[in-house]
Formats: structure tokens, C-alpha cells, sequence
């Protein structure tokens, strides 16, 4: 079994005001015995056109700070930032990536994944700020293989089949999910659903809303969400750090009572 702290934190505009918030949290998850702490996308800065500014590589300051806080406390940190992408007038036309990065314990860069579906939806428009990855990511972490998902991407069970089939045994979805009409409750439904349709833990994460900024983005509810789709964790819309076990059992369980992943009948219907 692993204990995974769900790391559910505001995040300013500042990346020095969010490193604080982050390590603060980790402290408080390791005191609670955390092997694997989950914070949300965007962590580093919040959404906006300062992104482009404030993005950092990988071994810049704010990484660099997750991991001396990693290592402190043996513990491994998925967390979202933004890097530096091509120069203005390469492919990417300067735009920088939005990437999910998994440290080990020991504070080692395990994975970067950048996030490949991007939010133009509901009036927003990510892809102008932000250019696309196209590679998933499954990592091991605290003993677990781990798919990374970011946001947007939650909304697109495809991938979340694809980390699954490569084998991984829980999907980290990290979030600065937008408020707005059904936007909670397509948020709280797709984590279940992703759960649900793969038989897999689900530990998603989301900004707490942030009452110094009115973009609308962060609404909570980081959850941790078994295979059955049972809501093991919710912790609502205020800030918090809530340690959780995650038991590898119940996947197993579950997949003997329910062996969907083995009755696919891919191209079923065709000629």
C-alpha cells in the first residue's frame, strides 16, 4: 500500500509565493506518512500571459526547490509547470510548454510530461500561449507506475486507456480547473469515469480557488478515487494536504469482479 498526499494549494502569480506553499505542503505530508505528494497544474505560476515570462527549465529555481524539498523528505512530487519552449518564429512560435513533472525521492527528475490536449474550449484559448506535447507518460513513483494527465486531458478517455494499456496502476490527473456552469460537475464525473472505465485508481488534483485573482480557474475537489469509482478523498474547495491510502488490492479485486479491460472487442462491427 501507498500513502499519497493529495496537495491541494492557491496558487499565486508569483512562482517564489507558490514554492513556499508547496514545501509547507510537503512538510505537512510527510508528518502524515506521504510517499507521494500530488499538486496541482500550474503550480509554478497561474494562468495568464506572464507564463511566457516566468516559465523555468526543468533545473531552474522552482524545480530545483521541489526537489531539495523531495529529497529533505524522501518523498516523490508530481507537480505542473511551465517551460521555455522553441524561440518566436521556431514551430512553436515562442509558445512554452505545459508540463507535469515527476521527481523521485532522492529529488531526481523521473519524468516531464507535456500536457498534449490543450484548453480551447469555453472561450479560452490555450494553444496560443502553449504548444502541445504528443508523447504519454507513465512513471514509477513510491512503487507505483503512475499515468500523468493534465487537465484538459481528462476529458479524452483515449489517453487515459493508452497509460493504462502501457501499465500504469493509478492515473495523477493535475488540474487548474476552471470555474463556470457544470464545470464542478464535469470535473467530479470524468475523474470517476476515468476510474470506472479502466479499473484503475484515479488521484486527481486541483488549485484551490485562489479569492486574490478573478480568472475563474481552481475549484478544488482533488479526489482520490478507486477502481469500483468510490470517492475515497474529496476535499472540497478549501485549501488542505490530505493523505490517503491507495491499495493495490482493490485494482485487483475489482478486475476479477469486472475484467472490462480484457473483454474489448476493438473493430467490432467492422466489415
Amino acid at each position: 500500500m501507498t500513502r499519497i498526499a493529495l496537495c491541494q494549494i492557491p496558487v499565486d502569480e508569483e512562482p517564489a509565493v507558490n514554492l513556499r506553499r508547496a514545501r509547507e505542503a510537503m512538510e505537512r505530508a510527510a508528518a502524515d506518512g506521504a510517499e507521494l505528494a500530488i499538486f496541482p497544474e500550474a503550480t509554478l505560476t497561474r494562468y495568464g500571459k506572464r507564463i511566457t515570462d516566468l516559465a523555468e527549465p526543468l533545473d531552474g529555481p522552482f524545480v530545483t526547490g521541489l526537489a531539495e524539498a523531495a529529497r529533505a523528505h524522501r518523498m516523490a512530487v508530481i507537480a505542473g509547470v511551465f517551460e521555455p519552449g522553441e524561440q518566436p518564429g521556431g514551430p512553436g512560435g515562442g509558445r512554452v510548454r505545459n508540463t507535469a513533472v515527476a521527481l523521485g525521492p532522492s529529488g531526481e527528475i523521473a519524468a516531464a510530461y507535456r500536457k498534449i490536449h490543450l484548453f480551447d474550449s469555453f472561450g479560452a484559448r490555450e494553444s496560443e500561449l502553449v504548444a502541445p506535447g504528443d508523447t504519454p507518460a507513465v512513471v514509477e513513483l513510491a512503487g507505483l507506475r503512475v499515468g500523468l494527465v493534465t487537465c484538459y486531458d481528462v476529458r479524452f478517455p483515449e489517453l487515459g486507456r493508452a497509460l493504462v494499456d502501457q501499465g500504469a496502476e493509478v492515473l495523477a490527473v493535475i488540474a487548474a480547473w476552471g470555474s463556470g456552469p457544470m464545470k464542478e460537475e464535469h470535473w467530479a464525473t470524468l475523474v470517476r469515469a476515468r476510474a470506472i472505465e479502466n479499473t484503475v485508481w484515479v488521484a486527481a488534483v486541483g488549485q484551490a480557488p485562489n479569492p486574490a485573482s478573478r480568472d475563474g480557474f481552481g475549484v478544488g475537489r482533488s479526489m482520490l478515487v478507486d477502481p469500483m469509482g468510490v470517492v475515497r478523498a474529496d476535499l472540497g474547495p478549501a485549501p488542505g494536504v490530505l493523505t490517503s491510502v491507495l491499495d493495490p488490492q482493490i485494482t485487483i479485486d475489482t478486475r476479477n469482479a469486472l475484467p472490462c479491460l480484457e473483454h474489448r472487442r476493438l473493430g467490432a462491427g467492422g466489415s
